[in-house]
């Protein structure tokens, strides 16, 4: 039994026009191919499905930019001329641009005024003094930002010193840990260690006078002649 004839239409189900799109695609570069092998013909397939996928077969014996000169030349047209000519006309405009700005540049830092008129002088005058205001402007911006940073971090410092030396005073005042005066048999000396976070008070003994080399009469404690309470 033959082959039933298909219907030539669009085929609905993406999923089966996908399987269709691909299988034909390949049917068709077996074909090109066999041409290229049993003809020596020089192909060129160019296809993109509906997804925007690119796909291309060009004889091994060729490229595809020989396969487009040869197409111009037996059509006797050329493909790249208008496209060409909108390319250079748009470099035209580019440069026009790049000079003029060049010459603004020029003219902002004083060159190239012995053209200008009175009214165009004018007008750069303006300009360039609106732009010494936006600089000038900007200038103050940062410097006020910066000042307010560093008086945030000078009000820091102060309260943390603040409260450092409040504590300070707090254990100055209590006799644990302040400097004790001097009563009855024992003398007092204070050590601040750990940046002025924690002081103790040492004592010392008179009744170790005798027993400690350490103690000198001139008024001297030695290391040993510190004890804590």
């Amino acid at each position: 039994m033959g082959r039933g004839k298909i219907e030539i239409k669009k085929i609905e189900n993406p999923t089966n026009r996908q399987v269709t799109y691909s299988k034909r695609r390949n049917g068709i570069f077996k074909k090109a191919q066999e041409l290229t092998v049993l003809c020596d013909a020089k192909v060129s397939l160019i296809m993109f499905s509906n997804t925007n996928k690119f796909h291309e077969y060009i004889s091994p014996s060729t490229t595809t930019k020989k396969i487009y000169d040869q197409y111009q030349k037996a059509l006797g047209i050329d493909l790249w001329s208008a496209q060409y000519e909108k390319m250079q006309e748009q470099l035209r405009k580019l440069t026009d641009i790049n000079h003029k700005l060049k010459k603004e540049i020029r003219q902002r830092i004083g060159e190239d005024l012995n053209e200008l008129s009175i009214d165009h002088l004018r007008v750069l005058e303006q300009n360039m003094t609106e732009a010494l205001n936006g600089v000038r402007g900007r200038k103050y911006h940062v410097i006020k930002t910066q000042t307010d940073t560093y008086k945030k971090k000078v009000r820091s410092l102060e309260e943390r010193h603040g409260n450092l030396w409040m504590e300070y005073e707090a254990k100055m005042e209590d006799p644990r840990y302040g400097f004790v005066e001097s009563e009855g048999d024992y003398e007092s000396a204070a050590a601040l260690v750990n940046g002025a976070s924690n002081l103790y008070a040492f004592r010392l003994h008179q009744g170790h006078h005798h027993h400690h080399p350490n103690l000198h009469l001139a008024g001297g404690f030695g290391p040993h002649d510190l004890r804590l309470p």
